[in-house]
């Protein structure tokens, strides 16, 4: 099933980590949203009440009401006790709550799971959060609510997993829940996704207003390398300014990165930094915990690697691959190069994306290896083709793509691809393909 191949979860594994939670919160940027559709519309006995909030609303009240005037058409009569409420002039959060719960009651079915799509629509303020909480109390036994949004607000649901209540899904292959992580001491929650133009969470918020470029971009520096000197922030930044103006400048610049992580605290006197100084060196603070995809991507590959077990191998190479949404950081030095004092920001960044193309083809490679070894040709012909996307100048891929190519029959396409191999070193390096690979399309074509 397609679900279960993008996720990797089963079924069973899926109905055991939901049963019994009045809450299930669906992970942003995980594929669960699909999953769990697909788990209940296959069950014709799951009583699924669907809803999306089709746009932004302005607040609890107008999104209860298009709620009504949605399910409407699915159970008609429904919202009786909720419509009622909602033409008072100013409906407590809590009459609200225990509205809808009776309004579902009455729908007497013995399992119900209500779905909440695209809920991050409606405004996470005092209300919403008051309304969570009365709702989640009256629910009544044997109905079960799921949330899926593009975001998650870290305080407005942190108490149901604490006490056990929600179960969250989309976050097991992770070293912690991330913004969902218990701690007895609040902190930061830092999500960085730096596949594509590079974007930060706080708490279930993202970061979108950085005061200027320079903080950004010293932000994925310092959580891209968690290990630095300030000759090596200096060298990259600021290699020709005065230490003393350097020195300056970088505090500022840490000052207003400090500034955007602690947005998310209500307490004013709380500051919490990216990064701890000690011994000479800059490394991640233990007041923020973090989840860094481009981290996470480089372990699967590396283990993979590394590891003789085929089964965990695959399941590392598909993780990472579906890591890698696009280049690192894709086209961010291209507004960077516009500034003479930002060249070596661009040229870290052009090394860096490089270094994870690089594993991202080998990722590519190992899974078409192990495709091939298990005579899934097709399937392998995929990922190698793939790889020579990321790497054309590869010979050793071109081979595995001839080779493939021939042994399914596919004859004209043995030649295109040697055809493009020759262009492709000829244009780049301006050399011919070697005696090997040469020698291989001659077998191949005429042997």
């Amino acid at each position: 099933m397609m679900y279960q191949d993008v996720t990797r979860v089963s079924l069973d594994e899926f109905r055991k980590k939901t049963a019994g939670k009045r809450l299930v919160l669906l992970y942003p940027w995980t594929h669960y949203r699909n999953l769990f559709l697909s788990h209940f519309l296959e069950d014709g006995k799951s009583g699924l009440v669907y809803y999306c909030v089709p746009h932004p609303v302005k607040n609890v009240r107008d999104w209860l009401a298009d709620l009504v005037a949605t399910l409407n058409t699915t159970f008609p009569g429904f919202g009786e006790k909720l419509t009622e409420a909602l033409k008072k002039k100013s409906p407590s959060a809590e009459l609200l709550a225990e509205s809808l719960s009776a309004d579902l009651t009455a729908l007497k079915q013995k399992q119900m799971i209500l779905y909440i799509d695209q809920l991050d629509y409606v405004p996470f303020d005092e209300k919403f959060n008051d309304f969570i909480i009365n709702f989640i109390d009256n629910l009544p036994d044997g109905i079960q609510w799921v949330v899926s949004s593009r975001v998650l607000v870290y305080q407005t649901w942190r108490e149901y997993v604490a006490n056990g209540m929600a179960v969250v899904l989309g976050t097991e292959r992770r070293a912690n829940d991330v913004i969902f992580t218990i701690e007895e001491q609040i902190k930061p929650q830092l999500e960085v996704y730096a596949f594509g133009r590079g974007h930060a969470v706080v708490n279930g918020q993202e970061i979108t207003s950085w005061d200027g470029a320079l903080p950004r971009n010293l932000f994925f520096y310092f959580v891209d390398n968690p290990l630095l000197t300030r000759d090596d922030i200096f060298n990259t930044f600021w290699n020709n300014l005065p230490v003393k103006e350097a020195t300056n400048v970088f505090h500022v610049t840490k000052r207003k990165i400090s500034e955007r992580i602690t947005l998310w605290d209500g307490e004013k006197e709380n500051t919490y930094e990216l990064t701890t100084y000690a011994s000479g060196f800059y490394t991640p603070s233990p007041l923020v915990v973090r989840h860094y995809d481009v981290a996470e991507f480089q372990t699967a590959v590396d283990t993979a690697m590394l590891s003789d077990d085929v089964y965990l191998k695959e399941q590392l190479y598909r993780y990472a691959i579906d890591l890698y949404k696009s280049p690192f950081l894709d086209k961010m030095e291209n507004r960077l190069e516009q500034k003479d004092e930002n060249h070596r920001v661009a040229q870290w960044i052009r090394a860096r994306r490089l270094e994870l193309q690089q594993l991202y083809a080998q990722a590519l490679i190992g899974m078409g290896r192990i495709c091939k070894d298990r005579n899934d040709l097709q399937a392998a012909l995929g990922y190698f083709n793939r790889a020579v996307r990321e790497l054309p100048e590869r010979e050793d891929i071109h081979r595995e793509v001839l080779q493939l190519y021939y042994q399914l029959g596919m004859q004209a396409d043995v030649e295109q691809q040697f055809a493009f191999l020759k262009d492709t070193l000829s244009l780049r390096l301006g050399i011919a393909p070697s005696p090997i690979t040469t020698d291989l399309y001659q077998l191949l074509t005429h042997g």
